[in-house]
C-alpha cells in the first residue's frame, strides 16, 4: 500500500491548538471593531437627529413669530394710512413694535409702501435708503407667491446686506393693497437665534432651497462646503459620508425653505480605525506569541510520552523485553505507561514460561521416544513367545502374547482417534486376556451396529471403562457379566453404555462424572481419564454419566460424544 505524506502527530496537535486559540481571538477582534464602529456611527447619527430637531424647533418658533407679526399688522387702518403717507408715525411705530415684540431680536421688520420705499423699521434705516424693486426680488415674489410670507436668500457678498429676507403684502381695512412688510435677517440675527443652542461639537450651516450658502458660524466654510455638498447631491451621492473625518446630516425646514446642515466630527475616523486595528493587531501578536508558547509546551507534554512509548514498542518488537518507560505522570499518559510496563513484564514472564514449557515438552518427547523403544522390544519379545508357545503346543500363552502385542501396538500408534470398530477389536483382545487370567469367571457381550463402525472416537476409551467394571463391579461376584452397547440417539449423538451385574456405584459417585479431581477419583482413575479425554476433545457438555439399576445394583457407565465419521 502506498502511504502518502502526513504531518506528525505533534505538528498536527500544535497546529490544532494554535488554530483553536487564535481563530476566536482574531475573529472577536475584527467583529468587535466592526460592531463598535457601527455602534458609534449609529449613535452619532442619532445625536445629529436630536440636534437637528432642536434647531428645527428654534426656526419654527422664529418663523411662526414672523407670520404672527405679519398677521397682526395686516388690515390695520393706521398702518395702511401710514404707508399712504397720511398717518402719525408714532402710532405706526407703536403698532410695529408691539406686533414684533417676541421676534425683534431675530430679524429687522420694515414697512414699505407699494413702490418699495422703506418708511418704518424696527431698526434704524440707513440715510438715503433707496426703494426696493417691485418687479424682481423679494417684493416681486410677495406679489405672486400666493403665500403668507415669501422668503428669499440674498446671494450678494456684501457683509452689510441681509442674508435672508421675507416679504408679505399688507392690505387696508377694505382689502386693498397698502404696502409690504419686509423681514430681513442678518448674520447677527441668525447668531442670536441659533448660536449656543446646540452642541458645541457641531457646525451648523443653512442653505437655500437651491443649496446656496445662507449662514454659517464659519463664513469661509459655508462658501466651500455647501457647493461640495450640492455637487454630491447632483451626482446622486449620499452627503452623510462626504468626508472621512466628519458626519453630515441635512433636514429641510418647510416654513422658510432653508436646508439645515449639521456637521459633527466623526468619532470613528480613519485614524481611529487605524489605531483600533493597530491595537487589535498588537493584541493578536501577543496572543499568537502566548498561544505558540502554550501550544508548543502542551503539544510537547503530549508528544514526548508518546514518542517514548513508540520507541519502547519498537524495542519490544525487536524482542528487547527489558525496556521500561517513565510512568511518574498521574494522568492518562502515565496510566498508559504503567499498563505498558505491566504488559512488557507479563510478556517477559510468558516468554520465560514458554521457553520452560518448550524445554519440558522436549524432555517429554525424549522420554516418549525412549518409552517407545520398550514397547517395541516387548512386542518383538511377545511375538517370539507366541511362536515358541505354538512350537511347544501351549495355545493360551500364544493367544495372550498375540493379544498383548496387538494392544501394545495400538497404544503406541500415532493415531489419536480411531474407528469405533478398531476400538472394539482392541477391547475384545483385552477381554480375551482377562478371561484367560480369571478363568472365564464372567460373561461379556458387545453390540456394535454396522452403521457406527466407521465413527471416529478417541483411542482407548472402552478398555478403561470395562477394566473398571471388572476390577470394581465384578469383584467377588460369581457369574458376573458385562454388556457394551453402542447406539445413535435422536439428537445424532453416539452413546456407549457399559453395564455390569455387580454391586453398583456408591451413592456419592452417581451422576455426571465431570468436575471430580484427579486426587478425588480414588481407585477409579480409568473413569477419570476417559471423562477428561472426552471433555478435552468435545467440550464440557460431553463426558461420563454414572448410574445404577433400580435395585441399587448393576452399575451403568454411559459415554456420550458427537458422531464423526472417517473422511469428514
Amino acid at each position: 500500500m502506498k502511504h502518502t505524506f502526513s504531518p506528525s502527530f505533534r505538528v498536527r496537535l500544535f497546529a490544532a491548538l494554535l488554530l483553536v486559540s487564535l481563530a476566536p481571538t482574531l475573529l472577536c477582534s475584527l467583529v468587535l471593531a466592526q460592531v463598535f464602529r457601527v455602534q458609534v456611527t449609529d449613535s452619532s447619527a442619532s445625536w445629529a437627529d436630536e440636534q437637528s430637531e432642536l434647531v428645527m424647533r428654534l426656526l419654527d418658533t422664529a418663523f411662526e413669530g414672523f407670520a404672527d407679526a405679519a398677521q397682526q399688522l395686516d388690515g390695520i387702518n393706521t398702518v395702511s394710512a401710514a404707508l399712504g403717507g397720511s398717518a402719525d408715525g408714532t402710532e405706526v411705530y407703536s403698532k410695529l413694535f408691539a406686533a414684533t415684540e417676541n421676534v425683534r431680536d431675530y430679524a429687522a421688520f420694515t414697512l414699505c409702501d407699494l413702490d418699495g420705499l422703506p418708511l418704518y423699521s424696527t431698526r434704524q434705516l440707513p440715510s438715503g435708503s433707496n426703494a426696493l424693486p417691485t418687479n424682481w426680488g423679494v417684493l416681486h415674489a410677495a406679489d405672486y407667491a400666493g403665500e403668507p410670507i415669501t422668503y428669499v436668500a440674498d446671494d450678494s457678498s456684501d457683509s452689510g446686506s441681509p442674508l435672508f429676507q421675507g416679504a408679505v403684502k399688507l392690505t387696508d381695512g377694505t382689502g386693498g393693497d397698502a404696502g409690504y412688510l419686509l423681514i430681513s435677517m442678518y448674520r447677527s440675527d441668525f447668531s442670536a437665534l441659533l448660536d449656543g443652542k446646540y452642541g458645541a461639537q457641531y457646525t451648523l450651516l443653512l442653505a437655500s432651497r437651491y443649496w446656496r450658502p445662507v449662514y454659517c458660524e464659519q463664513t469661509s466654510l459655508a462658501s466651500t462646503l455647501v457647493p461640495e455638498l450640492r455637487q454630491r447631491l447632483l451626482n446622486g451621492e449620499d452627503i452623510s459620508s462626504a468626508s472621512e473625518d466628519f458626519l453630515y446630516s441635512a433636514a429641510y425646514h418647510e416654513a422658510s425653505g432653508l436646508y439645515l446642515i449639521l456637521r459633527q466630527p466623526m468619532l470613528f475616523t480613519s485614524s481611529t480605525s487605524d489605531l483600533l486595528f493597530t491595537i487589535s493587531g498588537i493584541c493578536a501578536l501577543i496572543c499568537i506569541a502566548v498561544s505558540v508558547l502554550l501550544s508548543f509546551s502542551f503539544s510537547r507534554q503530549l508528544s514526548r510520552p508518546i514518542q517514548r512509548l513508540n520507541s519502547a514498542m519498537t524495542a519490544v518488537e525487536q524482542n528487547r523485553l527489558d525496556v521500561q518507560v517513565d510512568a511518574e505522570r498521574g494522568d492518562e499518559l502515565g496510566q498508559l505507561a504503567r499498563r505498558f510496563n505491566g504488559m512488557v513484564v507479563s510478556l517477559r514472564r510468558n516468554q520465560e514460561q514458554l521457553v520452560e514449557n518448550q524445554r519440558e515438552l522436549n524432555e517429554a518427547q525424549i522420554r516418549m521416544l525412549q518409552a517407545q523403544l520398550n514397547p517395541h522390544f516387548l512386542c518383538n519379545t511377545l511375538d517370539t513367545m507366541k511362536w515358541i508357545s505354538k512350537i511347544n503346543r501351549v495355545p493360551q500363552v500364544a493367544l495372550m502374547s498375540t493379544d498383548l502385542a496387538d494392544m501394545l501396538r495400538f497404544c503406541i500408534s500415532a493415531d489419536e482417534r480411531v474407528p469405533l470398530r478398531r476400538e472394539a477389536e482392541i477391547l475384545e483382545r483385552y477381554i480375551e486376556l482377562q478371561k484367560i487370567r480369571l478363568s472365564d469367571s464372567f460373561a461379556f457381550s458387545m453390540h456394535l451396529p454396522a452403521e457406527l463402525e466407521d465413527c471416529l472416537v478417541p483411542k482407548m476409551i472402552l478398555q478403561p471403562i470395562v477394566e473398571n467394571a471388572i476390577l470394581h463391579g465384578l469383584c467377588g461376584k460369581e457369574n458376573g457379566g458385562i454388556t457394551v452397547d453402542m447406539s445413535e440417539t435422536r439428537d445424532g449423538l453416539l452413546t456407549i453404555t457399559v453395564a455390569d451385574n455387580g454391586r453398583g456405584f456408591p451413592l456419592d459417585m452417581l451422576g455426571p462424572y465431570r468436575g471430580k479431581s484427579r486426587e478425588g477419583c480414588g481407585e477409579h482413575l480409568g473413569l477419570y481419564n476417559v471423562d477428561t479425554i472426552l471433555g478435552k476433545y468435545y467440550g464440557e457438555s460431553f463426558g461420563l454419566v454414572l448410574t445404577n439399576a433400580a435395585d441399587g445394583a448393576c452399575a451403568v457407565v454411559t459415554a456420550t460424544l458427537p458422531i464423526q465419521r472417517e473422511g469428514n
